[in-house]
């Protein structure tokens, strides 16, 4: 389709024991698991960089796994996005993405999840999103926020992550803050109502509607069914990559819910490998 961005579609890691019953062949020995996922998705969000940030011979490994043309994303590690002054993060900041550059061409947004105990604080906050760089070893960089706190359900907020050109998750959660408002020049949700009796995650009628909602953001619209801080927005000013990820619930059928979202896109072929990026 002409004019629209890239829409990407995952899931969180790679390495998660039940996928060895609904995802990986039997045969397949676990330091494959990688090669094998990057194959069948065109996207993967890396969770254990939230809990330590790995070495650059890591990140290079990752990169020499998977196709060219998939991306992952990295979840920003808690020690900088927990503390309780976001603002005097810089130099763990500037640690980090500079690890994360390794990936090279394979790096995609960086995800800033907050505490669901971190209230909105438009001093601290605005600081905090000052320390980030537009760009890393030469590589143009990407933020979305996570808020996990209702404080941040304000214009306030809005207003802030948009001067910066920051995007915002869209979390499909009951337990956190959603609003789908256009902020930066990608979208970014995580999907976290799989369900356990369906092998792809959520029902058919769904995953319609998520496909739909990632075609009208890859042309710049909105999703006017979606929760919105600004409802008076309608279309954004161009075409936007999207990132979505099938994240919680029940993860066992993440996978499946990934390959039914890609299978619509059209992007997989007779023995659902991605054939080409949408």
């Amino acid at each position: 389709m002409a004019n629209t961005g890239r829409i990407r579609v995952g899931i969180g890691g790679w390495s998660y024991e039940p996928w060895r019953e609904t995802f990986y062949p039997d045969t397949l020995p676990s330091r494959e698991e990688l090669h094998y996922a990057s194959r069948r998705l065109t996207a993967i969000e890396i969770n254990s960089t939230f809990y330590r940030a790995p070495g650059p011979e890591v990140y290079e490994r990752w990169r020499s796994e998977t196709p060219d043309g998939f991306m992952f994303s990295l979840k920003a590690p808690r020690y900088i996005t927990h503390r309780k002054v976001l603002a005097e993060a810089g130099d763990s900041v500037a640690r980090f993405l500079e690890g994360a550059g390794r990936l090279g061409d394979r790096l995609g947004p960086v995800v800033w999840q907050l505490p669901p105990s971190k209230r909105f604080d438009t001093q601290d906050l605005s600081a905090f999103l000052a320390l980030l760089p537009e760009q890393v070893a030469g590589l143009r960089l990407r933020h979305v926020v996570e808020a996990r706190h209702d404080s941040f359900r304000v214009p306030e907020f809005l207003s802030l992550v948009r001067s910066r050109g920051v995007a915002v998750v869209y979390t499909d959660s009951p337990d956190y803050p959603n609003f789908a408002d256009l902020s930066g020049d990608f979208v970014y949700a995580r999907l976290m109502c799989s369900q356990p009796d369906l092998p792809t995650g959520y029902p058919d009628e769904d995953l319609d509607l998520w496909l739909d909602r990632a075609r009208l953001w890859a042309q710049g619209q909105v999703a006017a069914d979606l929760p919105r801080i600004d409802t008076t927005q309608d279309t954004g000013a161009a075409p936007r990559d999207v990132f979505i990820y099938f994240i919680n619930g029940a993860k066992e059928n993440a996978p499946g819910a990934a390959g039914a979202l890609l299978h619509r896109l059209g992007v997989l072929d007779a023995q659902g490998q991605v054939a080409a990026l949408p």
